[in-house]
Order: C-alpha cells, then sequence, then structure tokens
C-alpha cells in the first residue's frame, strides 16, 4: 500500500512513554481475574518508601502494550517495572534496536530518491551519539571494550538490520503520515491506552496502515498471534481515537527477513477492548491488595530482578503503596468496613 503525506493526526503531548514498540514482544498469556469484591481500607497501612533511589511509587494510571505484556507474562515483572521502578540494565539487543528505528526514522527526513541503503548505514554512527547523550547509561555496555572491538562488531550488525530492511521494503515510495507516533485514548470504562507507533501509513483513498520494525526473528506460526497483540492494541487506539479501523497491521522483522501482515475487523478490536479491561481489572486488584505474583517461565533466566524475586530465593522490596483487603479478610481481622472505589 503506498501512502500519501496526509492521515492521522498526532495526539497528545508527548511525555515519557513506554516504548513497546522497541522491544522484542513475548506471547502475552489470557489473564483471568478473579471477581470483584466489595473492599476496605487497613487503617494501619503503612506506605514505606520505593527501594529505587530518589523515585516515587505511583499506582499504575495507564496501559501500554509492553506493560500489558510485563503482567501477562509475570504479574510481579509488572509491580517491579511500573510501581517500585527499579532500574534495569540497558541490554545490548534492546539498545540496538533503539538505534535502528532511530535510524529508519531519520531516514524518511531524506527526498524519496535519496532514500538509500548506504545514506541509512551513514547515520548509524550520528544515531549512536545521539542515544549515548540522550541515555548515558548505554555507555556502560561498552565499559569494558577498551580497543572498541566488541562495540565495533555490535555496530556492524545494526548495518545488517538495517540493510535488510530495503528487501522488504521500498522507502523510496513511502511517505509515511506519521513516524514514532504518540497515541493515547481514554475508553468509555475510564481505562487509558498509550504507546508509541513506528509508522503510520495512508493511502490516497484513506486506508490506514500501522508498521512496526522488529530487530528480532519472526515467531512461529503458532506464536503468530501474541506477537499480533501489540498490533491490535494501536489499532484499538486509533479506531478509538479516529473512528476507523486501519486496514492492515504490519510487522517487519529484520533479523529473519519477514514480513507479518494483518487485515483486522471491527470485531477483533472488541475483543482486543475485552480483553484488556479485563487485564486492567486483574492490574487494579492487584495494586489494592499487593497481591503480585511471580509466574516463572523460561524468560526468567533474563530477568534484571531476581535478587528481588522469591522464585530465586530473593525477597520483594516492601510494597509502596496503601494495601487494601477483600471484606471478608478484613472481617476475619476486625478490620473497619467501609468500600474504596477504583484507583
Amino acid at each position: 500500500m503506498e501512502s500519501s503525506s496526509e492521515g492521522v493526526a498526532r495526539v497528545g503531548d508527548g511525555g515519557v512513554v513506554e516504548d513497546s514498540a522497541h522491544t522484542e514482544a513475548t506471547g502475552p498469556e489470557t489473564v483471568v481475574p478473579g471477581p470483584v469484591v466489595q473492599e476496605t481500607v487497613v487503617p494501619e497501612a503503612v506506605v514505606p518508601e520505593a527501594v529505587a533511589p530518589g523515585v516515587a511509587a505511583i499506582a499504575p494510571a495507564s496501559l501500554s502494550p509492553s506493560r500489558a505484556g510485563d503482567f501477562m507474562q509475570c504479574p510481579l515483572l509488572y509491580r517491579f517495572r511500573v510501581i517500585d521502578r527499579l532500574p534495569e540494565k540497558p541490554s545490548p539487543a534492546a539498545t540496538k534496536g533503539t538505534l535502528v528505528h532511530a535510524v529508519l526514522e531519520r531516514l524518511f527526513d531524506a527526498p524519496a530518491a535519496e532514500r538509500t541503503a548506504p545514506r541509512a548505514k551513514a547515520l548509524i554512527p550520528g544515531q549512536w551519539d545521539r542515544l549515548r547523550e540522550t541515555r548515558p547509561e548505554v555507555v556502560e555496555l561498552f565499559a569494558d571494550d577498551p580497543e572498541g572491538e566488541r562495540l565495533a562488531g555490535w555496530l556492524v550488525e545494526a548495518e545488517r538490520l538495517v540493510e535488510r530492511w530495503f528487501t522488504l521494503e521500498d522507502p523510496t515510495r513511502l511517505e509515511p503520515a506519521e513516524r514514532e507516533l504518540f497515541v493515547e485514548a481514554e475508553l468509555d470504562s475510564g481505562l487509558r491506552l498509550r504507546g508509541i507507533i513506528d509508522r503510520v501509513d495512508v493511502a490516497p483513498t484513506g486506508e490506514v496502515r500501522i508498521v512496526d520494525y522488529k530487530t528480532g526473528k519472526a515467531p512461529r506460526a503458532e506464536y503468530a498471534e501474541g506477537a499480533l497483540f501489540q498490533m491490535k492494541f494501536y489499532a484499538l487506539v486509533v479506531w478509538r481515537l479516529k473512528n476507523v479501523v486501519p486496514r492492515r497491521l504490519q510487522l517487519v522483522y529484520l533479523g529473519s527477513g519477514d514480513v507479518l501482515t494483518y487485515d483486522p475487523v471491527l470485531a477483533d478490536l472488541e475483543r482486543v477492548e475485552r480483553k484488556l479491561l479485563a487485564l486492567w481489572e486483574a492490574i487494579r486488584l492487584a495494586t489494592q491488595t499487593g497481591e503480585w505474583r511471580p509466574r516463572p517461565t523460561k524468560l526468567c533466566g533474563w530477568c534484571d530482578h531476581q535478587a528481588h524475586c522469591p522464585e530465586f530465593g530473593g525477597t520483594p522490596p516492601p510494597y509502596p503503596l496503601p494495601v487494601t483487603l477483600p471484606v471478608r479478610a478484613a472481617e476475619s481481622e476486625g478490620g473497619a468496613q467501609g468500600r474504596m472505589g477504583p484507583g
């Protein structure tokens, strides 16, 4: 689908937003929250300070694709990232993805005829310098590489990913309506959805295509639905904002040279909305009760928070938010009666 420069308008005013587009998603699982019960505040609830130095804990107020994926992967991981906001070390793979995304975004600043592979590769050093300035923590990735050999190899890998993109799409025929588009929409329920879309194309006939770049490999067929969850999330937000169902969702896998496409229908987006509402209810209840259960998977080996995880013999930091308990539990402890609405 060729695109015009007119289309989806930018929504929101920027700010710090969790960007799932720059991370490799795992296949979300279906979450079935428990029943909603009347709640009561525990009078003696204590709000200890957050563990992360200088960071105040806050209750979740919105949902992005990456954080939704975190909760479905492991509720305790969600807590560590969203509520405790524990620091995490940058990884070479994720940082490489951020770099490649920046290059592909900036390439469209050039006239169509000049969007070539050599020009794109020439952007890498400058974008790497910019990334080090805006995120100084990435410098430590190569702190033990005084000769720069690992860094040189890492940059070559980034070049290969950029080059591969030209075998999958022709940027000289594309005029994106939006790049790195921040979107935010509030559902009728009050749930706020937000995220950043890598690219939005709009055809002269008005059809909208949402495109996301992945620097990893395409998933096997049985995991394709999980990979599309993020894209359907974005499609839902665009539909709620513009009352337009995107014509196509497109995942471009630079690691394997594959392109995964899906043409959603309204029923798809309605199903995603119901799933997100159920997910948010589960998050709300966990936030109020302080019960964030770990869910061990093979991904635990890459988790930065093993020292705080019971599955690895660790202890979570003191819960930094007020705790409420279901009425039944509070009555058994002689607690006061009352009702607390959604946070």
